[in-house]
């Protein structure tokens, strides 16, 4: 039999990303913490921690992650038949892409945190890394959108074992201010002026630039700013020092007064998909029912 004990305190350590900050949230020594993860380690027989180069834990560790987090929202959906039962805060891991963060994301889900008491931990992350996150344990849901993700995804194939339910599209415009693109673009959007133009993409792993050149017919290389923060990405194009794929939802004022236009005329429509678990808890299930309200387009 498990001791819950131990797999709490592997998951507050992971959680707080280090000994001294568990003990405190625990209301434990940090050498007590530590006594605990080695009588895990100890029973189980592997290491459950890795220490360097920073502290996450191993294959063996996130296996017990992933199974306390699924006894933590069992005894949740407990609690709710039993309200006798104490009924500690419930903190919900979801991994989801930035631009859904900074739009609808919030108030779509606030009454459910308001009613319910949810603690939302939400792990921002472009779509392969958001569905690897949940298909290793590390995240009870995934949120995706187009090339960048969050498990909200635009994989519409579910893992094996999930359930994927569209959410909707959301809409992309390449925008930069007027003296933006009458720099770059005042002959047009050809070859020449996309090879030139400086853009701003959101990471590594974010297409969205890359396909509206491509939809553009333009495969070639182009500069281009870094920044993985959704509200300084719209400060980039507004500063001037760029032009990039901003959903038309984050931008309605600037677009209203002209200070963000769009270099050409083509938007980018990118579906939207939500992963879960198909046996999901209760509390997953009413997130998901919430969700289908949102009706993007």
């Amino acid at each position: 039999m498990l001791d819950y004990k131990l797999l709490q305190a592997l998951a507050t350590v992971v959680e707080c990303d280090g000994f001294e900050r568990a003990g405190e949230v625990l209301g434990i020594s940090q050498s007590a913490i530590s006594q605990r993860i080695k009588t895990l380690e100890v029973r189980l027989g592997h290491p459950v921690l890795v220490r360097h180069p920073h502290l996450a834990p191993t294959p063996a560790g996130q296996k017990l992650l992933t199974h306390y987090q699924q006894v933590v929202l069992l005894e949740r959906d407990l609690r709710e038949s039993l309200p006798t039962l104490d009924e500690p805060a419930t903190r919900l891991r979801i991994a989801i892409n930035a631009d859904s963060l900074a739009t609808w994301w919030a108030d779509t889900v606030a009454p459910l945190c308001q009613e319910e008491g949810v603690l939302l931990d939400m792990v921002v992350e472009d779509q392969e890394v958001g569905l690897k996150r949940m298909r290793d344990g590390d995240v009870a849901a995934c949120l995706c959108a187009g090339d960048v993700a969050a498990c909200l995804c635009a994989t519409p194939q579910p893992m094996a074992g999930a359930r994927c339910e569209p959410l909707g599209e959301m809409c992309y415009y390449p925008l930069s201010t007027p003296a933006y693109r009458e720099r770059y673009f005042a002959r047009g959007v050809n070859d020449a002026a996309l090879a030139r133009a400086p853009a701003i993409v959101y990471g590594p792993h974010d297409q969205l630039q890359h396909r509206f050149l491509a939809q553009c017919g333009y495969h070639g290389r182009f500069p281009y700013h870094l920044c993985p923060s959704s509200e300084g990405f719209v400060r980039l194009a507004l500063a001037g020092v760029g032009y990039g794929m901003i959903p038309q939802m984050q931008v309605e004022d600037h677009l209203c007064t002209g200070r963000l236009i769009s270099v050409v005329d083509q938007a980018l429509h990118v579906p939207l998909y939500w992963h879960t678990w198909r046996h999901s808890s209760g509390l997953l299930q009413r997130l998901t029912a919430r969700l289908r309200t949102v009706a993007l387009s």
